[in-house]
């Protein structure tokens, strides 16, 4: 019978070294399973590449009605380029571009004793921030989280510019058919899409003029007529 030759005898020598090796350990533990038990990879955390959030998946402006879809429109009102327009009664938001155009966004806006108006300022913006229902809120609706970690998820959905040291926000929505709506606390929303394209298109600073029931912005009007 031929002998083996080096690699083979390599491979037997290590087969039966193995073998040895778990009849070793099997007989030293009082649990015959602890020795196959498993311990996780310890792995860098420059390893480790999570999915963006924004890569979530959505449903956003693709139901809503055609008006409330982010469309560019004509714009003769007074205001400088970059200035945001907050239509309350009608539930758009106006970002003033210059050159007599606006881009018009739907908007859910304050049910009814929660509205409000006044001029603004953006004061911070954050990437799907988290939740923290004010203290009104959840004396209000005592079944809200105290907190919720930032999210697709989230009620304040995938971005949140804040106005000025009050409590209100612009900011996405986990529920796009809400906007059109009289719903909220006071903050407006948008959908995750449509407050993603508008936070990245206003900086800290912007001038934001919510406008009262009984106003609209001035001569603002669908491009299409």
């Amino acid at each position: 019978m031929p002998r083996p030759n080096t690699f083979a005898r390599a491979i037997i020598i290590a087969a039966a070294t193995i073998a040895l090796d778990l009849v070793l350990v099997l007989s030293a533990n009082a649990d015959p399973l602890q020795a196959f038990a498993w311990a996780p990879p310890v792995i860098a955390p420059a390893m480790v590449q999570p999915m963006p959030r924004d890569q979530a998946p959505d449903t956003d402006a693709a139901d809503l009605p055609a008006r409330l879809k982010r469309q560019v429109v004509a714009y003769n009102g007074a205001e400088a380029a970059g200035t945001i327009i907050i239509d309350t009664p009608n539930t758009y938001l106006y970002l003033v571009l210059g050159g007599g155009r606006a881009m018009r966004y739907g908007i859910g806006v304050g049910r009814e004793g929660f509205t409000w108006a006044g001029v603004q300022a953006v004061t911070k913006k954050v990437e799907w921030p988290d939740w923290n229902p004010p203290a009104d809120m959840i004396n209000r609706q005592p079944y809200l989280p105290r907190f919720m970690a930032g999210g697709p998820g989230n009620p304040p959905g995938a971005r949140a510019i804040y106005l000025g040291g009050t409590l209100y926000r612009i900011h996405g929505t986990n529920n796009p058919m809400s906007i059109g709506t009289q719903v909220s606390s006071g903050c407006i929303r948008l959908t995750n899409e449509d407050v993603t394209d508008l936070y990245a298109r206003v900086g800290i600073g912007t001038k934001v003029i919510v406008l009262s029931t009984g106003h609209r912005a001035d001569a603002a009007r669908d491009r299409r007529g």
